[in-house]
């Protein structure tokens, strides 16, 4: 059955390349032209992928994702999970949704939703501040390429 193997990908790419930061994996789970939309930042292609990963992981110190819930339907999985890890030694659980495209057993599109308040909530306003710095160079990094 194709959308167990896609669920499969999907699962994989969050729990192993994604919270483990497994690069190894990730030309098994994603395509050449992959692109990752999480709210207004994209990534694009395998770069992408391993620079959103260094990022989460840079955030968070034991980082893991736990898919918890998944639906398929023709190219596309959803798949609902909870992030936990801990920023500056204070823990952080957060939940979310990944809906992903798959052509030929890969992903070739996420497009990931989490509540952003509660991120903030769990890492306290003070933290947020002292991570603001680097969240901005990233983005405008981005922005520059």
């Amino acid at each position: 059955m194709v959308e167990a193997d896609d669920r499969d990908v999907a699962r994989m790419a969050l729990e192993q390349v994604c919270a483990r930061g497994d690069m190894t994996l990730a030309p098994q789970c994603y395509a050449h032209d992959f692109v990752d939309h999480v709210g207004r930042i994209s990534f694009r292609g395998l770069e992408g992928v391993q620079r959103s990963t260094a990022l989460y992981r840079s955030l968070f110190d034991d980082l893991a994702f736990d898919v918890v819930d998944q639906v398929a339907e023709g190219d596309r999985v959803a798949s609902r999970w909870v992030l936990t890890g801990a920023n500056r030694g204070r823990p952080v659980r957060l939940w979310g949704i990944t809906i992903s495209r798959l052509r030929g057993g890969r992903i070739v599109e996420d497009w990931s939703a989490f509540d952003g308040l509660e991120l903030l909530r769990a890492l306290g306003l003070w933290r947020t501040l002292l991570i603001a710095p680097g969240l901005l160079r990233a983005l405008l990094k981005r922005r520059a390429r």
